[in-house]
């Protein structure tokens, strides 16, 4: 099992101390990039997948690195709902 399956297969356990790093390079795996526009965009992030053109919008976590439960969940579903989980 590579490293990108397990660090899928720890996400869809959904595990409380997921962090906003290993969310990058899952995402990665699927082929999205990470887009930070400008110096005024805060904590806002967007992945944004080059073929597709699909973009999953959040709020890096903060003052931790660990993803609320609901950003995983509503990762997932947006995962689920383009087939790739």
């Amino acid at each position: 099992m590579s490293k990108d399956e397990k660090l899928i297969k720890r996400f869809l356990t959904r595990p409380k101390d997921f962090t906003y790093d290993e969310l990058r390079k899952m995402l990665k795996a699927f082929g999205y990039g990470e887009d930070q526009q400008g110096k005024t965009s805060g904590s806002r992030v967007a992945f944004y997948h080059e073929k597709t053109r699909h973009i999953i919008r959040l709020h890096k976590p903060h003052p931790g690195n660990e993803l609320k439960m609901y950003q995983i969940d509503l990762i997932r579903e947006e995962l689920e709902g383009r087939g790739i989980l």
